[in-house]
């Protein structure tokens, strides 16, 4: 009859084991570098509108007594339906997703529905997702609410709308509807009724530029100081725009200054379109329109155009009064176009017509 040893068993154990100790070491510190990898990987590719979205409040640029406003929302915990109202790339998306955030911690991913209604915009779209989830039961803390976030609220149509009136109303005991739009004319007056309206305002240049200045230095980004007036000066007030631009020229030419930014961006240059003011400020016509037949040649669309002249005439050093009559006029010529009369005649009549205006002025 065979007995087995333990001393030998314990041997042979002793001796497997300390092979499988560092086996198993060296795997967890490749699964570790390997998951290292794809996270920088991840944040490589990750454009910086989304890697620089503001999480909380205090993030947040510009608007700021709107934005306190929703910050003492968050504090009571009973927030009223909202609508949000303003132009593109100012923050309202990303105000709305702060509160949600603040108001429901570790629930947020069960308690929150997030919709584009630019695509989703139909009656099915309030019949079925919305009203599922209204349906839906989730744990929250007291006197919290599930959140339906719509986005691009403006583009739903009249259909969509009347079916969400019906279900803000029913469905008002546990859930909170929060809309963005950029005009808030197109949300029918009975959702308007029960929502707290706030509207938000452009950001300032200042504010774009504090903001670009530190993804410039969190990225190492090479950049000068006419590149980042450029960058501001293109987004008109959108920090979005700012964003995608500035990371567009870093990741081309790996230098931000103006002539890299205007070749990304392939706006009218607004050196050329200042110097073109100027020749008009002095009545000469002629050099005018050799800036003006270029810019067409180089094939920018008319509404470009017009709208780089408007933006610079507000800031050209010329007499306040003159300023005022130039104004007049580039707004004139802006309605034919916008009405369908963009052809290369209506802004050398415009070039005409800033010649006279100075001409008269001066006498």
């Amino acid at each position: 009859m065979e007995v087995d040893n333990p001393e030998e068993n314990t041997s042979i154990t002793a001796a497997i084991d300390p092979m499988e100790g560092p086996s198993t070491t060296k795997n967890d510190e490749l699964t570790t570098a390997t998951s290292q990898t794809k996270i920088v990987k991840s944040d490589l590719n990750m454009p910086w509108i989304e890697k620089y979205r503001p999480k909380s409040f205090s993030d947040i640029v510009g608007n700021e007594e709107t934005v306190l406003r929703l910050e003492k929302f968050s504090m009571c915990g009973n927030v009223p339906n909202i609508i949000i109202a303003g132009p593109p790339g100012v923050g309202k998306t990303t105000t709305i997703l702060a509160l949600a955030r603040i108001l429901l911690g570790s629930a947020f991913k069960e308690a929150v529905l997030e919709l584009n209604a630019s695509s989703d915009r139909g009656i099915e779209t309030v019949r079925n997702k919305i009203k599922m989830f209204a349906q839906q039961k989730v744990t929250l803390p007291p006197g919290r609410h599930k959140i339906i976030i719509l986005d691009e609220a403006d583009s739903m149509t009249d259909g969509a709308q009347q079916a969400l009136r019906r279900t803000m109303e029913l469905w008002s005991n546990t859930t909170r509807f929060a809309l963005a739009c950029n005009n808030s004319d197109k949300i029918i007056e009975a959702i308007q009724s029960r929502c707290a309206m706030l509207r938000y305002g452009k950001l300032s240049d200042q504010e774009v530029m504090t903001q670009i200045l530190k993804v410039c230095k969190s990225e190492e980004v090479s950049f000068s100081a006419d590149g980042l007036e450029a960058v501001v000066f293109t987004a008109q007030g959108d920090m979005r725009q700012a964003l995608n631009n500035l990371q567009s020229t870093w990741n081309g030419f790996r230098h931000v200054n103006s002539a890299n930014v205007f070749k990304v961006c392939d706006e009218p240059h607004p050196l050329l379109v200042k110097e073109m003011l100027l020749e008009c400020a002095d009545q000469n016509i002629s050099k005018a329109y050799k800036i003006m037949a270029h810019l067409w040649k180089l094939g920018y669309a008319p509404e470009d155009i017009i709208s780089n002249i408007f933006r610079v005439a507000k800031h050209l050093e010329i007499k306040e009064s003159l300023k005022l009559k130039f104004i007049q006029e580039i707004g004139m010529v802006h309605i034919r176009i916008v009405e369908g009369m963009n052809s290369l005649l209506q802004l050398s009549a415009l070039l005409a017509k800033l010649c006279t205006v100075a001409a008269v002025t001066e006498n």
